[in-house]
């Protein structure tokens, strides 16, 4: 914003307050649109035989990779310096709504939004419809993808265009970007302070500072979220509620332990595996046949030790095989690393999606693992699973202590999930922080024997 040091803070806040308001309500109505096709496309493709749900995730990714590389054009290469941004100041050439700049993964949903933060105006909204089609193709053809991701794209970049299109809203660009992601991962989750908390945790990977100013604007974008959530009665996200605490403090610790230890490792493990994935220089074809026929093979085998709708979406339908089948903790286990390899799979194969709902069903089904051995109920388990995958695969430790409070339960069954969240988050640190010394160490004994 020009000249906002000039302006006092009261009304500096108030401006960003109204403009994470506005951005928020159009942003998430956006958003809330797009996901909506997503799930509609999904209880259609469901409802299919069992060949449908093997080969559609496939056809949506063919069809990501087709839109992102095919319509798209650019060098598709991404740089560590960023570029001059190429959104057009109004509706610009045909041109640039097409042309991806170097410094842009195109499946990376959310590295446009950290790379952005505290210059929102940057972002590149031209390219949404593009990004929009290959969400539609990737989530809603049952990809092991998520839809908190492309809900925040679509909403940062509708602010986008809207400070960036109309001249009396371009001091407030900023704001309307920012509202408009906090609001629609909040209309998304039901929870008004997870798309809060979730655009603040972002910025910080380029730690940004936590103005007044966009404290304001993430607040007020995951309030208008919220509110669209409860006024529409929307349900787009099923979340596990627990029901019943454990019995003791020492049960409730033991599980929070052991529960955050496996499910921070398992989303930390495939967190670091699916950046691996996604910076991978080969062509996008290779890519594709690499990573579709992992996915393919996955889905086969988790077809076989679950059932075949458990490895179709983002892992819903693997929550729901999970609460109704009396298995083992070993088949369950199974399915959780099934899950974290398809997800990645997903990924290598260009994939246009998020990874915050495939990490709440990891993390749901590696808690699940524990449930009988602590004598805690199975939607306990599930519930801090869910939180601490967030926290240690995502890194989302605020984010998921969100979750935790807005979904409820008992206060006991709370606390053991906020516990939950702590082991995770460091779990998945401790995890992420030995797998890139292996990483690094295995890459320089490969050098030395080349040479």
């Amino acid at each position: 914003m020009a000249n906002s040091n000039q302006i006092p803070l009261l009304s500096r806040v108030s401006l960003w307050t109204v403009g994470g308001l506005l951005g928020g309500l159009i942003g998430c109505l956006a958003a809330v649109f797009l996901t909506e096709l997503i799930k509609l496309s999904l209880d259609v493709a469901s409802g299919l035989g069992t060949l449908w749900l093997l080969l559609l995730p496939l056809l949506g990714v063919s069809l990501a990779v087709l839109v992102l590389f095919g319509l798209g054009k650019g060098q598709p290469v991404q740089t560590l310096a960023p570029q001059e941004a190429t959104s057009p100041s109004r509706w610009g050439s045909l041109m640039s709504w097409y042309s991806f700049p170097r410094d842009i993964a195109r499946a990376d949903l959310t590295g446009d939004i950290v790379r952005t933060s505290g210059e929102e105006e940057r972002f590149p909204w031209n390219l949404g419809p593009l990004r929009a089609l290959a969400i539609l193709s990737t989530v809603g053809l049952g990809a092991p993808m998520g839809t908190e991701s492309p809900a925040a794209h679509i909403g940062v970049a509708t602010g986008t265009w809207l400070g960036s299109t109309f001249p009396f809203l371009r001091q407030l660009v900023q704001p309307l970007a920012i509202g408009g992601g906090a609001a629609s991962v909040s209309a998304l989750m039901g929870i008004p302070l997870v798309g809060s908390f979730f655009m603040f945790e972002l910025s910080q990977r380029r730690k940004i500072p936590a103005t007044p100013e966009r404290v304001a604007a993430m607040l007020a974008g995951g309030l208008v979220g919220w509110g669209i959530n409860v006024a529409f009665k929307l349900q787009l996200i099923r979340l596990v509620v627990p029901r019943v605490s454990p019995d003791d403090f020492w049960e409730g610790a033991a599980a929070a332990v052991f529960i955050g230890a496996i499910a921070g490792t398992i989303t930390a493990l495939t967190g670091e595996a699916i950046y691996w994935a996604r910076g991978l220089r080969n062509r996008p074809v290779i890519r594709l046949l690499m990573g579709g026929t992992a996915m393919l093979l996955l889905a086969v085998v988790i077809g076989w030790v679950a059932t075949p709708a458990a490895a179709f979406g983002p892992g819903g339908a693997a929550i729901v095989w999970a609460e109704n089948i009396e298995t083992t903790p070993y088949h369950l286990l199974a399915v959780a690393l099934l899950r974290a390899a398809a997800t990645t799979a997903a990924v290598l194969a260009g994939g246009c999606g998020g990874v915050f709902v495939p990490f709440l069903a990891i993390g749901d089904l590696s808690g699940r693992v524990f449930a009988t051995a602590f004598g805690v109920p199975g939607d306990l388990a599930g519930a801090a699973g869910a939180a601490a995958g967030i926290a240690g695969g995502y890194r989302l430790p605020l984010t998921a202590i969100a979750m935790v409070l807005g979904v409820g339960g008992p206060q006991e069954a709370q606390l053991t999930c906020l516990a939950t969240v702590v082991v995770g988050a460091l779990a998945g640190l401790v995890t992420a922080r030995v797998a890139n010394k292996l990483s690094s160490f295995l890459r320089t004994i490969s050098r030395r024997s080349g040479d």
